[in-house]
């Protein structure tokens, strides 16, 4: 049986905590979101792949809290879904607040989000939709927007209330990175 040397290098600090999401990684989404939409972006900056394809066609609200807007103390007046890629560490409370909130949401999250008692009994309770990808999102990471370093070592799908058409959807990713056109 190999080794996963990807999963055994895989860094475990702060740092390589902040995976930013390549904007290949949103194009599948895209197509779900109707045109014309208030889209709260809770987790990003103005550079964010999410901010940067959903503003073509929707109003994106972005907050992050380097800007002090804590996604759990704070929520723009008006918005019609959240769209965002949190930081995993605390997928739970994320989870749960976006429930609580009571709007469509998407969140990109590792696969193994699926399992989790706390998170099985909010997903019984409240519905889950998953959006599911061909092959793993290689994301920017160590603050390096120029490019995605090969091979993650974990699967990830959009974990969604109110966006797609039936509670599991497979895409196909385009592994090209379009800010590098």
């Amino acid at each position: 049986m190999a080794l996963n040397k990807t999963y055994l290098n895989a860094g475990r600090n702060s740092a390589s905590g902040e995976c930013m999401t390549p904007f290949y990684a949103v194009d599948p989404l895209k197509k779900y979101i109707p045109k014309g939409k208030k889209i709260w972006c809770p987790f990003d900056k103005a550079w964010s792949a999410f901010v940067q394809i959903l503003k073509k066609d929707n109003i994106v609200l972005y907050s992050h809290i380097d800007e002090g807007q804590d996604f759990f103390k704070y929520q723009p007046d008006d918005f019609d879904l959240i769209i965002s890629n949190p930081p995993f560490s605390v997928k739970d409370q994320v989870l749960e607040r976006c429930y609580t909130l009571g709007k469509p949401f998407a969140l990109l999250l590792p696969v193994n989000s699926i399992q989790g008692k706390k998170r099985v009994k909010m997903f019984q309770a409240y519905g889950l939709e998953v959006l599911i990808f061909d092959t793993r999102i290689n994301y920017h990471t160590r603050g390096n927007l120029e490019r995605t370093p090969k091979a993650n070592h974990f699967g990830s799908a959009y974990f969604c209330r109110g966006i797609l058409p039936s509670p599991l959807v497979f895409e196909t990713l385009q592994k090209y990175d379009k800010a590098l056109l």
